[in-house]
């Protein structure tokens, strides 16, 4: 299967709101056009990052219409539909226009902390049901369980599942996933300071929270890594080294949707329970921008 459109840098887009809550349209096609002109390869629609547990299933049709609509790039589409509940997730499926979108990402159920075999058995599931190929999402800090490099192997055998979005900062496993797995499934880095070092080892490229700001970094990363020049690839990486834990000091996307307010995109509105950054945060962040723009980025 060839999977080489999803290799590079996708971008977990947020998802911009006003200050009464609604969607922000206007700001979601800043971040559109913003993102692609930054140089990223993909979109990834209802991540995590998108804030998709406090939307409506009316609300991500909606949005998932828009990226299609304001696609003006033509890039990939990468569309979220995962949980800890099997049977919903299936008639997701079912009730979703997954026409343009080439690929499903998954997050690992959470809360009820299946046994690696209920995971299995959730994923072959869902990659049964789904009409696009699935990316498995491993990110054991949100879901207080890990998919073990042997269950990814064993569902990487599945032919509709086509990789695995790897955030669990476990270089290990990620390299017991790449010594055993078939040629054509994709490590995806799910960690933005690993993805040099995901590269170095075989990783396709990274989804990335950093993109919806730096997708330029990335873009210079790709390209270094694919001249097999590491040295400036990771000198690259390094300018977000400031940066990036403040995306994460009152969780995400509250840090990344700071970054783009400073820089014009959409306001750094989140929804409850999450709550935008505190003064002390923001100043951090005008502080690490400020440090960053001594190297032109």
């Amino acid at each position: 299967m060839a999977n080489h459109k999803l290799y590079g840098t996708g971008v977990a887009l947020v998802t911009p709101f006003k200050a009464n809550g609604n969607l922000d349209v206007t700001g979601l096609d800043h971040l559109l056009k913003f993102t692609a002109q930054k140089g990223v390869d993909y979109y990834v629609v209802m991540g995590t990052t998108g804030e998709s547990v406090t939307l409506t299933s009316k609300e991500k049709e909606n949005i998932l219409r828009y990226v299609k609509d304001n696609n003006g790039h033509n890039l990939p589409i990468v569309y979220g539909i995962g949980g800890n509940n099997t049977a919903e997730i299936l008639d997701q499926l079912q009730k979703t226009d997954l026409e343009q979108v080439a690929a499903l990402l998954s997050v690992s159920p959470y809360y009820n902390k299946p046994s690696q075999e209920g995971i299995i058995q959730h994923y072959t599931s869902i990659a049964d049901r789904s009409p696009v190929p699935v990316i498995l999402y491993n990110v054991p800090g949100r879901t207080g369980s890990n998919i073990m490099a042997e269950t990814t192997l064993k569902l990487s055998e599945h032919e509709n599942i086509i990789g695995i979005k790897e955030a669990s900062g476990d270089i290990g496993q990620a390299l017991q996933i790449m010594k055993y797995k078939p040629g054509d499934f994709m490590l995806i880095s799910g960690d933005d300071l690993l993805t040099v070092p995901l590269y170095a080892i075989g990783a396709v490229g990274v989804i990335s929270v950093l993109a919806n700001a730096f997708g330029d970094v990335f873009k210079s990363i790709k390209t270094y890594v694919q001249a097999e020049d590491y040295g400036n690839a990771t000198a690259e990486l390094l300018h977000l080294v400031e940066i990036n834990p403040l995306m994460y000091a009152q969780s995400n996307p509250v840090g990344i949707k700071q970054v783009l307010q400073e820089f014009g995109v959409c306001e750094n509105h989140v929804r409850l329970p999450l709550v935008a950054a505190s003064q002390p945060l923001q100043e951090k962040i005008r502080e690490a921008l400020a440090f960053m723009r001594q190297y032109s980025l």
